[in-house]
C-alpha cells in the first residue's frame, strides 16, 4: 500500500499499510520512541483498505486484513483507524503467533519477577498495569503476556495501552497528555484513548521476568481477595489463550508449570488506588 510503517513490538514485527496517510502518520508519532524498524523483514502484515472504491473519498469506511483476517469483521470509520491498526496487529498476534503461548493478559516486572493480571473486558488490567507501571514496576504489555515455553518466563509486549471510558481520565492525569493518543469517541468499545508506555518499558522491551504472581482483577466491587483454585486457574488461562490449541503438548507442559508454580489471587476493587494498595500488600506476602 502506498503508506506503511514499519513497528517492533517486544519480539514480533509488524508492517502496516493504509490506504490513507493519517493512520501512519498517527502511528508513526505514537511510536516514535520504539526500535527504527524501516526496511526490516517482518513478522506479520496489516492492511488498512476501503471497503470498496468509492468509500476510499466518501464516508472512509476501514476494512482490517493482513496475513490473517477475519471475513466477518465489521468494517470501521476512518476517525477510528488507531484503532483499527491496533485491532489488527492484535489479530496477528491471535491467529499467527506460535513462538510462544500466548495469555490475553497485563503484565508488569518489579525486581526480576512479573505480576500477570488476567480476566474479562472491563474488569481493569489494562488500567491497572497503566497505573503501576508509574509507580514504580514496569509495564510488559496489557493486551498479551507471551509465556517461554521452555523457561516459563514471561516476554513484554508493550503497544500502546488501550483504555476505556473511565479509565482515560484517571490515567491521563497520571501521565500528562503527551503521553496520551487522541481521543476515540463512540467505538464499539465506547471511548477508546491510548497510552504510550514509559521508556524503560521500551527500552527493555526484550528482557523477560519470571511469574510470581497471577491475579484475577475485577473492578466496580468493594474489596475483597480470595484464593483460586489450580483447576479454576488452568481453565480460566486456556480461554484467555488464542494459540494453546494449536501449541499442543508444549503449550499444555508450560501452562502446567505456570499453573502449579506461581501463587493465585482474585481481588475485587473499587478504585485504581485501592486496587494498587491490594497488589503491594500481596506482592511483599508472597516475596
Amino acid at each position: 500500500m502506498k503508506h506503511a510503517i514499519t513497528l517492533r513490538i517486544g519480539p514480533a514485527t509488524f508492517r502496516i499499510g493504509s490506504a490513507w496517510p493519517q493512520p501512519i502518520a498517527e502511528l508513526a508519532r505514537l511510536y516514535a520512541a520504539y526500535p527504527d524498524m524501516h526496511g526490516a523483514i517482518a513478522d506479520f502484515t496489516v492492511r488498512l483498505q476501503p471497503t470498496s472504491r468509492l468509500r476510499r473519498y466518501v464516508r472512509p469506511s476501514i476494512f482490517i486484513t493482513g496475513d490473517h483476517g477475519l471475513a466477518d469483521a465489521a468494517p470501521m470509520s476512518l476517525s477510528h483507524a488507531l484503532l483499527a491498526a491496533e485491532m489488527g496487529m492484535n489479530l496477528q498476534m491471535a491467529l499467527g503467533w506460535r513462538r510462544h503461548l500466548l495469555l490475553h493478559a497485563s503484565s508488569v516486572e518489579k525486581d526480576g519477577r512479573a505480576l500477570v493480571m488476567t480476566g474479562e473486558s472491563g474488569s481493569g488490567k489494562s488500567t491497572l498495569a497503566a497505573l503501576l507501571g508509574e509507580r514504580g514496576w514496569r509495564l510488559m504489555g496489557d493486551e498479551f503476556a507471551l509465556l517461554d515455553l521452555d523457561s516459563g518466563a514471561i516476554l513484554p509486549f508493550p503497544r500502546l495501552v488501550s483504555l476505556k471510558n473511565r479509565a482515560i481520565d484517571v490515567v491521563a492525569q497520571e501521565v500528562g497528555e503527551t503521553r496520551m493518543g487522541p481521543l476515540l469517541k463512540a467505538t464499539a468499545k465506547g471511548d477508546i484513548r491510548h497510552m504510550i508506555p514509559r521508556a524503560d518499558a521500551v527500552a527493555r522491551m526484550g528482557q523477560g521476568a519470571m511469574p510470581a504472581l497471577l491475579l484475577f482483577p475485577r473492578f466496580g466491587h468493594d474489596p475483597a481477595m480470595r484464593a483460586v483454585g489450580q483447576g479454576e486457574i488452568f481453565m480460566r488461562l486456556t480461554q484467555a489463550s488464542t494459540n494453546y490449541v494449536a501449541l499442543g503438548e508444549p503449550a499444555f507442559t508450560a501452562l502446567t508449570r505456570f499453573v502449579t508454580g506461581v501463587p493465585a489471587r482474585a481481588i475485587d476493587f473499587p478504585s485504581g488506588d485501592a486496587a494498587i494498595e491490594m497488589v503491594d500488600r500481596l506482592w511483599e506476602e508472597h516475596l
